[in-house]
């Protein structure tokens, strides 16, 4: 089975993500899609396993097998934790239902680090810019900025919402280079403040619930095995 026929067949869950799903887009704005497939559980008992994520078919689509994807959401990986609760679902299976339903469970404390520390990562690259060219990308200055914000509110509330709601004029004003670099970087400092103290009080729990994601995972796997040719997997590959 090739890697693209993986996405095809066994696509468990479709969403938009990008500017389409921060209600951020314009009308040059590409539609990316992420997904998560299932890998058919006897292509595990061989010695060529399948492959962990896959790009394509269509440009600006990228997908994660299950397990890969559950275990990037258990460290609270910004990106995938958003792929979660994107507003633009194109494909849900019974599978991908039972994921969807696990949302709660891979949130924890553990977002403050992976979301700040992408956050560091990326306004470096932004005042490099600012210093070889003068201006930032404010395309990216902007993403940036509603990061922080879905941050800030994950911790003040317990909820993950990617969707810019109220601060979608601002953000796009941004965007088009209206605000100038001392008053996006002054947002950014409040907003990192701001994050930091919703730590000490966050809803969230200390760490994922690793228990249920394994169990869903665990059986995932054993229906998977069960419905292909043969039944259950050989002696030897238990």
């Amino acid at each position: 089975m090739d890697d693209l026929t993986l996405v095809r067949d066994h696509t468990v869950y479709r969403c938009v993500m990008g500017s389409r799903a921060f209600g951020l887009a314009t009308e040059a704005s590409d539609t990316d899609r992420r997904g998560v497939y299932l890998a058919p559980t006897p292509l595990f008992w061989r010695f060529e396993k399948p492959p962990a994520h896959v790009d394509g078919p269509r440009q600006e689509e990228f997908s994660w097998e299950l397990e890969r994807f559950c275990e990037l959401a258990l460290r609270a990986n910004p990106n995938i934790l958003e792929c979660l609760h994107s507003p633009l679902v194109e494909r849900v299976t019974p599978v991908g239902g039972e994921l969807l339903a696990l949302r709660d469970a891979f949130l924890s404390r553990r977002a403050h680090t992976t979301f700040t520390r992408y956050a560091v990562s990326q306004r470096g690259r932004l005042l490099a810019d600012l210093r070889v060219h003068g201006a930032p990308r404010w395309k990216h200055a902007m993403h940036l900025l509603r990061l922080l914000l879905s941050c800030r509110d994950l911790l003040r509330t317990g909820r993950l919402v990617v969707d810019a709601g109220p601060y979608r004029e601002r953000l796009l004003a941004v965007r088009r280079g209206e605000l100038g670099w001392d008053e996006v970087g002054a947002w950014m400092d409040r907003l990192t403040e701001q994050t930091d103290a919703a730590l000490a009080s966050t809803p969230l729990p200390e760490s994922p619930d690793l228990a249920r994601v394994s169990d869903f995972l665990l059986r995932t796997r054993r229906a998977s095995a069960g419905a292909a040719p043969g039944g259950a997997a050989p002696a030897d590959a238990r």
